[in-house]
């Protein structure tokens, strides 16, 4: 889920600050609750705690969380493969302050957080398909075709489902990703688009995070 990222007018002062979900303080856990409540009416706050859940929050100089989202990990199996996956979730910026690059701020800070966590192979996850040119401009990539289906093998719950449209992206990591040797349009990261473009994708988060 995602809701109101940006770019426009200067961004406030800002900080950006993680926890583990569950040792997020109460104040800032009451503002991030009232923020997804803003954006996603009658949700319920907080993810499964099998998905290693993890918070990121933009903070100004007062206090204020200026926008929030939180990071989800799960192994998948794919393509006859197992990864190591990350997802987005719950992206949401204050609605005072949208416009004014807080978005961008977070999610970049996001990535930066993710490249950095040993064993990863890559972040996947789905947006409103209005939103998929923001999270390109911040490094991700479409993947065509692409389907995430959630939920539980008994329950799933699909992206190309009635009601939704929605773009899936991804970033791959270590050597298919940016850093690699061969860069993100080198061979790797190819092949690596290229496994999950076009096909249903098993994310099965569980019935808590149904998608993140």
């Amino acid at each position: 889920m995602s809701a109101g990222p940006g770019a426009g007018a200067a961004a406030p002062v800002t900080r950006v600050l993680g926890f583990a979900e569950a040792e997020l303080p109460a104040a800032l856990a009451a503002q991030v609750a009232a923020l997804e409540a803003e954006a996603w009416p009658g949700a319920t706050p907080g993810h499964d705690p099998a998905l290693a859940p993890r918070a990121l929050l933009l903070v100004t100089a007062d206090g204020t969380v200026a926008a929030s989202l939180a990071l989800l990990f799960k192994d998948i199996r794919h393509a006859g493969r197992t990864y190591r996956a990350a997802g987005l979730s719950s992206v949401v910026t204050r609605r005072a302050l949208r416009g004014r690059g807080c978005g961008a701020r977070l999610v970049a800070a996001a990535r930066r957080e993710l490249a950095a966590v040993p064993g990863l192979d890559l972040v996947l996850f789905s947006c409103d398909r209005p939103l998929a040119p923001f999270y390109e401009a911040a490094g991700f990539t479409r993947l065509p075709g692409a389907v995430l289906v959630g939920g539980t093998p008994e329950e799933p719950l699909a992206t190309d489902g009635p009601g939704f449209d929605k773009e899936v992206l991804a970033e791959f990591l270590g050597p298919d990703g940016p850093d690699g040797p061969d860069g993100p349009d080198g061979p790797d990261a190819r092949a690596g688009a290229a496994a999950f473009a076009g096909t249903r994708i098993d994310l099965h988060p569980g019935l808590v995070d149904r998608l993140w």
